[in-house]
């Protein structure tokens, strides 16, 4: 019988998604939980498993297509008989329900007990790959115990490196086939690509008059019209939902951050500390969950239809990072339970698979309080926007060396400046400067995180 999967519920109010790419077509069979396609939300890339077995007969959306929830995405040739219709209102409630656990897939259709996805290399349910893809292939590299390519699961690779390989016309099971089951990275599809003459790699002729750095030729009035979607399309909303709702107010302190980078050079030298990665940012993260506990007016959230402050006493910290489908503000949970340590592992897996473009939409929901490391780009001050539903953020800048003052004498010192805007319903000027101070005080001497 044909069915359809209709775009299920991803969660967190989001009312569309963007398709990034098939990894079926029609008259491709599946399996119970193998990966359809790769969706883009305003937070996050959702890999959606199919709730059949059965062959794929339509797609109703094409790469790039926004779909609405709830709107047809794919209908299936599912596997087995048609069940016998009831004129029960339970009956036909039970045959309109629409699987949607993202990421876990879904009961499948019939009563039977599903099938197994095919594992990799194996043969009792592996399917002949493309002929088309094999001839075309150089035969050079592929192993010669690969002279019988299956596939059962694909590739294995982050969203960016799919991306990629896409742009420049490679098929990530040909790499698999000659790397093995590791995960394939962009490093291999470059090489990969290089090596075979993708016509993407191909150098473009010269242009036939001097052109900008943005390729356009001199004295031409040119534009580019890029669409506003996904994760920009959500900044920006959630950006003029801030400004024009919160009252902001940024003020600015400098602080002597010599004695916190003297502590980090001694715990980076220190042997059992090796695997994890502390650097001024943990530093600061940790300070800011202290510095939390005795100012709560920087952790609430003011509910306008309550009229009420929400005040919190847990730290979800938001820590903004730019990617690929850009800035992004995934969130460690608790954070004022972790040690530094704990600090450095939080952000070091944020970090990853932040820029592995796996974050999920729940990791980067209901934040309490944000940092924005705007020093990693070499800038010292800035004015942050405050994310939804927050009453701070901090931004901070570059670790300088200046001259400054120190015990009476002018010295250099290293220094860092800090920038809060907070929402002055919340925050009063002095409940800000008390907050910020209290940050300053723990990175110009770190020893004094033991009186919080």
């Amino acid at each position: 019988m044909i069915a359809e999967f209709r775009l299920p519920d991803l969660g967190e109010g989001l009312t569309e998604a963007e398709v990034v790419q098939w990894l079926v077509q029609p008259g491709d069979p599946v399996a119970l939980n193998q990966t359809l396609a790769e969706v883009e939300t305003a937070k996050a890339v959702v890999e959606l498993p199919s709730p059949y077995e059965g062959t794929v007969a339509t797609l109703h959306a094409d790469a790039g297509e926004t779909v609405a929830v709830g709107a047809p995405l794919i209908a299936f040739d599912v596997v087995g008989e048609e069940p016998a219709r009831s004129s029960s209102p339970a009956s036909e409630a039970e045959e309109k329900a629409q699987p949607n656990l993202v990421g876990y897939g879904a009961a499948p259709a019939s009563s039977g007990r599903p099938a197994r996805r095919a594992r990799r290399g194996g043969t009792s349910a592996a399917v002949p790959a493309d002929a088309e893809v094999l001839v075309a292939a150089p035969h050079d590299v592929l192993p010669p115990s690969v002279a019988e390519p299956t596939v059962g699961e694909r590739p294995r690779s982050t969203p960016p490196v799919r991306a990629h390989a896409k742009r420049l016309g490679v098929d990530l099971a040909l790499i698999a086939a000659e790397i093995g089951d590791r995960v394939i990275t962009r490093e291999d599809v470059d090489a990969y690509a290089e090596r075979t003459g993708a016509p993407s790699t191909t150098a473009a002729p010269a242009p036939a008059e001097p052109a900008m750095p943005n390729g356009v030729p001199a004295g031409e009035r040119a534009q580019t019209r890029i669409p506003i979607k996904g994760v920009r399309k959500h900044t920006a909303q959630a950006m003029v939902r801030s400004a024009f709702t919160a009252p902001h107010v940024t003020t600015f302190h400098t602080v002597d951050v010599t004695a916190t980078m003297e502590l980090i050079d001694q715990l980076k030298a220190d042997r059992s500390l090796s695997e994890h990665r502390i650097g001024p940012l943990v530093v600061v993260a940790k300070a800011v969950a202290l510095a939390l506990g005795r100012n709560p007016s920087l952790n609430a959230t003011w509910d306008e239809a309550a009229g009420e402050i929400v005040q919190n006493h847990f730290v979800d910290l938001g820590i903004a990072a730019a990617t690929e489908r850009g800035l992004i503000v995934p969130i460690i949970r608790d954070a004022e339970r972790l040690s530094l340590t704990g600090m450095a592992d939080a952000l070091t897996q944020l970090t990853q698979t932040a820029r592995a473009g796996k974050t999920s939409p729940a990791e980067l929901a209901g934040g309490t309080f944000s940092i924005t490391n705007i020093g990693v780009f070499g800038i010292d001050a800035g004015t942050p926007i405050l994310p939804p539903g927050q009453s701070g953020i901090l931004a901070v800048g570059a670790v300088r060396r200046q001259p400054w003052e120190h015990r009476g004498e002018i010295a250099l010192r290293q220094m860092m400046t800090l920038s809060l805007s907070f929402d002055h319903r919340l925050v009063d000027g002095a409940e800000g400067a008390r907050f910020l101070k209290d940050v300053a005080d723990i990175l110009e001497q770190p020893g004094r995180a033991l009186l919080f």
